[in-house]
């Protein structure tokens, strides 16, 4: 990856399990974000923890249906969230894993 470039790129979607998380090293967490970041990406939606395969399918058609009806990345996972509340998806573990990194907008 570190040979990639993805400067273009305004947006990744890692949407397993922990792809958030690394090892501490000594200049910071080493792991699949970093690449991503050292490659170019601007903005990450990543896990930082282990993630329901169906609540996460269901919340990613959300997330991009509220980004194509214009809301920012973080207006969208905002968003996506509060709709799996609203869904019944009650427990956090269904709509808190995921974290935006570096969004501009």
């Amino acid at each position: 990856m570190a040979k990639l470039n993805l400067r273009e790129c305004d947006l990744a979607v890692l949407s397993a399990c922990e792809t958030g998380l690394g090892k501490l090293g000594d200049d910071g967490v080493y792991g699949l974000q970093r690449g991503f970041k050292n490659a170019g990406v601007n903005s990450l939606l990543m896990s930082l923890k282990k993630v329901h395969d169906a609540s996460t399918a269901e919340m990613m058609i959300l997330f991009y249906k509220n980004m194509m009806s214009g809301n920012s990345k973080r207006e969208a996972l905002v968003n996506a969230q509060k709709e799996m509340r609203n869904k019944g998806y009650n427990a956090p573990e269904h709509w808190t894993p995921f974290i935006l990194l570096d969004a501009l907008d």
